[in-house]
């Protein structure tokens, strides 16, 4: 099969860990939060490990935070106030055995310089409700801002987004229309869109790798998760972006992607989304856009597997490689 992402997906490794200082340190200052409280309240409300981190800077042991491999949609909150900071999507796997994020959430936290330990300038994340210490940000991390905001665990709490999807507040839809990267691209900009995830539906291989599933014996297309509130766009539109951001009659392709993991599928989520897909797609068929017979596979949500952190939110890290499909270099494999 043809693996068109062997050209430089070998990013240069993330640089050597940043240590963390370790401290008993001093209480956030005082009169510059909106939420003030004592030692002793915080004590009260805060287990011996969060106050330590909180109130007194200290740090985590690197590994100890089961928030360091959590991949699951969802908002990360401040343990101290419940303050929004940082979202998923900005989520990274850092190597280094902190939850790390590549951005905050709009005026989640504030900063604060520290000098320079083990020749390392050291700049402090705190709550901006609060003031609680919640880690140190290092300009080492990936694109688009090159920042790593490496978080204690402790300080956070995770909320994942299956509680909003509970309440009413979101839907889900999976599509798969050939690489993953310009599909996750062309949804983030729908309007109503909250949240687009790349991975891996349709197969019988759990918890498969980019390349197994490169090997076209996984059974897995290669796929797009979205997030979106119905109040602001219905599906049916979200069907119309996934009809136009490709051929839906190539089979097993799409352009020189080669491959089943290429093929096109839309995964429904309950009868509704079923009925909407197929009186879609016959509609298309009726227009005869296509001299072609469509041949998009209309199939049951199965399990959705989230892909490796380097294929998500992929042009906004690599905005040099966002060509159109008759743009890409002669002789580039993708």
């Amino acid at each position: 099969m043809i693996d068109r992402r062997t050209i430089w997906l070998g990013a240069a490794a993330i640089g050597a860990v940043a240590a963390m200082r370790w401290s008993s340190g001093d209480a956030a200052p005082a009169g510059k939060f909106e939420i003030e409280k004592s030692d002793e309240e915080w004590r009260r409300i805060l287990t011996p490990a969060q106050f330590d981190i909180l109130r007194k800077h200290g740090t985590e042991r690197a590994g100890t935070s089961p928030l360091d491999k959590e991949y699951r949609p969802g908002i990360y909150r401040c343990a101290g106030c419940d303050l929004p900071l940082f979202s998923s999507e900005t989520k990274f796997d850092s190597h280094t055995g902190w939850p790390s994020f590549w951005a905050p959430l709009d005026g989640a936290i504030a900063t604060k310089q520290e000098g320079i330990q083990y020749f390392i300038p050291q700049t402090e994340v705190h709550c901006r409700r609060c003031g609680s210490h919640l880690g140190h940000v290092f300009k080492d991390g990936p694109l688009p801002t090159k920042l790593r905001y490496c978080m204690n665990g402790v300080a956070l709490k995770f909320e994942p987004k299956t509680s909003a999807a509970k309440a009413g507040a979101t839907e889900q839809a999976t599509f798969a229309a050939g690489c993953f990267w310009h599909v996750e691209a062309t949804f983030r900009k729908i309007p109503g869109v909250v949240g687009v995830t790349s991975g891996y539906s349709g197969g019988t291989k759990p918890d498969p790798t980019y390349q197994e599933v490169c090997s076209d014996k996984t059974g897995h297309a290669e796929s797009v998760l979205v997030d979106f509130d119905p109040k602001q766009v219905s599906y049916e539109k979200l069907l119309d972006v996934f009809w136009s951001e490709h051929d839906p009659t190539q089979v097993n392709q799409q352009g020189p992607d080669v491959g089943t993991q290429y093929r096109s599928a839309i995964f429904y989520h309950g009868e509704a989304q079923k009925a909407a897909a197929i009186a879609s797609k016959e509609r298309l068929e009726k227009s005869h856009h296509y001299a072609k017979p469509i041949v998009t596979q209309i199939l049951p949500a199965g399990q959705f597997y989230r892909a490796e952190d380097y294929h998500q939110r992929y042009f906004e890290k690599h905005p040099e490689m966002q060509l159109g499909h008759a743009e890409w270099p002669a002789g580039v494999q993708r």
